[in-house]
């Protein structure tokens, strides 16, 4: 071997020793980045499963396009109109007369689609309380039942009543003309509001709720919202057609969505939606009315 060959060795070592090292940061630098694809890619796959989770679309068969009558509660102009009368003059009749105060959890905001929206019922002002509190979004198209013996058998009740609630009919003394009208609602992509007590508090206490609405979310598969009310009743207590004096605070909170097992009975899931209601009632109970009005509540 000449000493030419001998000083061409290690440099031909070191060369091979480089390419290697090069050759294994490139194949951990493929790596790395696969990685950090997949990490990508899984991070969507999540947020599209929250979104799908809260959407009509993925858990039942969807909703159609209304037609008919139907096509009423999902009218744009009508929708501009309510945005008018519950948001800006309904807005500062409230504002007038309570201190109103909303929270919403975030997740009420991922819902596209049609849910039900359930809350406690302490007043006749309720309904727009909540239809104002919403999201835009999500309280776009929101629709409230009401008598229809008394709020459609007069035509200018039930222009009232559909242009500030998006109001749909509920037969009452055994009539069944307006049967079905939540559900084909429901899968027309309409949310609608339900008071599952059966009406309004009568001491400011919270009753027990019937099992309709969580049949109803989960006949059609859609998520329900739960609601609370705190100081509704103790601004407006029943048999008062105004609110007390001085502008008493009034609380909307909107909390988690809920979504009703696959194999879950109505009464187990209507059990789990009173739950989260007097949850919410009475985490913010104390700070919006104060202890004193609790053990007065205690008393009654």
């Amino acid at each position: 071997m000449t000493d030419e060959d001998s000083e061409k060795e290690p440099e031909e070592q070191e060369s091979s020793r480089r390419a290697e090292a090069a050759a294994r940061f490139s194949e951990a630098s493929s790596r790395a980045a696969d990685a950090t694809a997949k990490a990508a890619d899984d991070l969507k796959d999540r947020s599209r499963r929250l979104l799908a989770s809260l959407s009509a679309r993925s858990r039942g068969e969807g909703w159609e396009k209304p037609t008919g009558e139907l096509a009423k509660y999902r009218s744009g102009w009508r929708a501009g109109m309510r945005f008018v009368l519950q948001r800006v003059l309904f807005r500062a009749v409230v504002n007038s007369a309570v201190s109103p105060q909303v929270q919403v959890h975030r997740r009420v905001k991922s819902i596209r689609g049609p849910f039900v929206l359930v809350a406690n019922h302490t007043s006749h002002v309720d309904a727009p309380l909540l239809a104002m509190s919403l999201p835009w979004t999500q309280g776009r198209f929101l629709s409230t039942g009401v008598a229809a013996d008394y709020w459609f058998d007069h035509w200018h009740r039930r222009i009232f009543v559909r242009l500030m609630m998006n109001a749909f009919p509920i037969d009452r003394g055994g009539s069944r003309k307006h049967a079905g009208t939540s559900k084909r609602l429901l899968r027309s992509g309409v949310p609608i509001l339900v008071f599952p007590e059966g009406g309004r508090q009568q001491t400011g206490t919270m009753a027990e709720f019937k099992a309709g609405a969580a049949a109803l979310a989960l006949g059609v598969g859609v998520p329900v919202v739960p609601a609370a009310i705190i100081g509704g009743y103790e601004a407006m207590p029943k048999g008062r057609s105004w609110p007390v004096p001085g502008r008493p605070p009034v609380r909307i909170v909107f909390g988690e969505p809920l979504l009703g097992g696959v194999d879950e009975p109505a009464s187990d899931f209507i059990t789990r939606i009173h739950d989260s209601v007097k949850d919410l009632y009475d985490e913010h109970h104390d700070e919006v009315l104060g202890s004193a009005v609790r053990d007065e509540e205690e008393d009654a």
